[in-house]
């Protein structure tokens, strides 16, 4: 890895796609908050990742494979948090009038999440997923768990989904 400049920080994440996990490093710009980097302009076509450890879901059993660096295509990925016990600041005003936190489970290519979205408490779950547009939706409170790694048992304070791969669920 190229030495850091001064206006730039490493940061461990956590990246999912359809059919696997990377956990590694990446470099990002001081200013940036990593929890909503995804959400700003400027996201590379590739998210470049140092001291990678990926677990491949193509078979049974999942394959884990370790590199020095990879490259995901930006346009792969489907979950995005800081690893934890790492934590940005919540992205919201906690304040705010008229919203409420609507639990939802999530499908996540072969991951599974009980999680909560920030709504309108003027709507309901099916209006809201119609009628937002956005690219990455934020998601909180998560428990992140996979079916083919029983140990696998993660949670989040926030994290961003891309909801056009996503399946939501309500119990």
């Amino acid at each position: 890895m190229k030495p850091l400049a001064p206006d730039e920080k490493i940061a461990l994440v956590m990246l999912y796609t359809h059919n696997m996990l990377v956990r590694g490093e990446i470099v990002i710009k001081e200013s940036l908050r990593v929890s909503i980097w995804l959400r700003t302009q400027g996201v590379p076509n590739y998210i470049h990742l140092h001291s990678p450890n990926v677990i491949l879901f193509g078979g049974t059993p999942p394959k884990s494979l370790a590199y020095s660096e990879i490259f995901v295509p930006t346009a792969e990925v489907i979950g995005f948090h800081l690893a934890p016990p790492a934590q940005d600041p919540l992205d919201y005003d906690a304040s705010e009038a008229n919203r409420r936190m609507q639990s939802v489970d999530m499908l996540v290519g072969s991951f599974m999440l009980k999680a909560k979205l920030r709504i309108s408490t003027q709507t309901e779950l099916a209006t809201f997923l119609d009628v937002s547009r956005s690219s990455w939706t934020s998601v909180y409170e998560a428990d992140i768990s996979n079916p083919y790694l029983p140990q696998f048992n993660v949670h989040v304070p926030m994290m961003l989904v891309n909801p056009n791969h996503v399946s939501f669920g309500l119990a």
